[in-house]
């Protein structure tokens, strides 16, 4: 795989959805290259053809690439594991039980493979059945530690926290965060992060002491008539993070 230096000299890396080619392109210049950009598998109708157009997307991005399922659809986990196997991206996004799996068919420690974890309303204990037939059946209600050490056995390199809902989970989001510094383990706060958040939520990683913190902000700095990221929203999330993280 061709690996972005910036991205593991990072602290905070930002990461966006691409709605073209072009968008990607765009997007990480306006974020200096320091973001990896998201191309949902849920998009495409089989694997080769997801595995011949996300080519192209790193080719133009340095392969800053990030294989999503698509809101989270545990239904895409196969696919995105197949998909990761074939191109070698820089960051694969999974549910809690398919990291392994991720793991296995990449055939290499480097790039980074997240599991899903989801709040519970309380702080310290999170769900992990987020697979496709464990979200379908009662919830796996687990410590943050206890899974942030399963995610380990399996090769997982961080832990996607969704859906935060912005700062709705705020308390539960402290506890997930001190308990990834306690285990030098990556975290990605995902879902409900906008321009107006953003900051408040990555002190929180940063202050409890994360090694590396890759906030997901979507919808909220989508253009919804074209459908892509505004590259000038991605430039002020850049700007807030470079005020935090020197």
């Amino acid at each position: 795989m061709t690996l972005n230096p910036k991205f593991y000299q990072d602290r905070v890396c930002l990461n966006v959805l691409a709605g073209s080619k072009e968008n990607a392109r765009e997007i990480w210049q306006a974020a200096e290259g320091h973001v990896l950009v998201g191309v949902l598998s849920k998009n495409y109708a089989s694997v080769a053809s997801a595995v011949a157009d996300m080519r192209e997307y790193a080719a133009l991005i340095d392969n800053a690439l990030s294989v999503g399922l698509g809101a989270g659809d545990p239904n895409q986990s196969a696919m995105v594991s197949a998909i990761s196997a074939e191109i070698q991206p820089q960051h694969v996004n999974q549910v809690f039980t398919g990291v392994a799996t991720s793991r296995a068919l990449l055939g290499q420690n480097q790039t980074v493979v997240n599991g899903l974890i989801s709040p519970t309303g309380t702080p310290g204990l999170v769900k992990i059945s987020t697979g496709p037939l464990s979200s379908g059946a009662a919830d796996g209600i687990v410590p943050v530690a206890t899974a942030i050490a399963m995610l380990k056995d399996m090769g997982g390199s961080s832990v996607k926290y969704f859906p935060m809902g912005g700062l709705k989970a705020i308390d539960e989001f402290t506890a997930v965060a001190k308990a990834c510094a306690e285990q030098d383990f990556w975290l990605e706060p995902t879902g409900g992060i906008d321009l107006e958040n953003y900051e408040a939520i990555l002190r929180i990683a940063l202050d409890a002491g994360v090694s590396k913190i890759i906030p997901h902000i979507y919808s909220s700095i989508i253009d919804k008539a074209s459908g892509n990221t505004r590259p000038a929203d991605v430039s002020a999330l850049l700007a807030m993070t470079k005020k935090w993280v020197k």
